[in-house]
């Protein structure tokens, strides 16, 4: 294990490395409130160990990591930590347009359009508006674990209900209704030659793929995520 004079040196140097100037015992005495004696101690002994704020303001001075400066197994300089500036503040997103309404998935096999909606009908949860969803558009809450991991349980969707059929491609993300079933079903659908599929995106899930069958009908495209952290 190096000794607090050897650390204090590689110390010394880095400092004069990164900053470009000489380095001073005055300077660093007055920095962490000790005397020019004491500094000298740290370099020459016979201090074996440094400690609480004396610890903190030296490494801080030294710039270098002060587990390291503490004789730990750590390393001299910590990355760098400066923010990686991933977002960009000037290009701030307006929320406009109606808020989308939640609604359940058997109410999603008849939706209609809000218009149709009687007067007093209440929605319990109301999403920021998202253009894609169209004059109709609505949400939906994801159950199950079809869809996992790009949707989890409690994963709220936008679903635009004006798509026309024509204009669905592979790999989009529709929500599907077929008779004799109460609820409507989310997943990915696969085009082939004039066959219709349904695929979860779970890998795991036990149902890999479904074909459509006359009796079912597109109720929806998917066309955003909605999700709380």
């Amino acid at each position: 294990m190096s000794t607090l004079q050897e650390r204090m040196a590689l110390a010394k140097a880095h400092y004069e490395n990164v900053t470009g100037k000489k380095f001073k015992n005055t300077e660093l005495a007055d920095f962490v409130g000790v005397s020019k004696v004491n500094v000298g101690l740290w370099f020459k002994g016979p201090t074996q160990e440094l400690e609480g704020s004396n610890l903190l303001k030296a490494a801080t001075y030294l710039k270098v990591n002060s587990r390291w400066l503490a004789g730990e197994k750590a390393p001299m300089v910590l990355g760098d930590h400066r923010f990686d500036n991933n977002v960009d503040l000037s290009q701030k997103i307006a929320i406009e347009g109606r808020p989308i309404p939640v609604i359940s998935w058997v109410q999603a096999g008849s939706w209609t359009g809000v218009e149709s909606v009687p007067r007093d009908t209440e929605f319990n949860e109301w999403l920021p508006p998202n253009a894609d969803c169209g004059k109709n558009g609505y949400a939906l809450v994801v159950k199950g674990l079809s869809m996992s991991p790009k949707f989890e349980p409690e994963d709220r969707i936008y679903v635009n209900p004006d798509i026309q059929t024509f204009d669905l491609k592979t790999n989009d993300l529709v929500i599907v209704s077929c008779t004799g079933d109460n609820e409507t079903t989310f997943k990915k659908l696969i085009i082939e030659s004039d066959e219709k599929y349904l695929q979860p995106l779970n890998p795991l899930w036990q149902e890999k793929i479904m074909q459509l069958t006359e009796d079912c009908r597109l109720v929806g495209k998917v066309v955003g995520l909605y999700r709380k952290i």
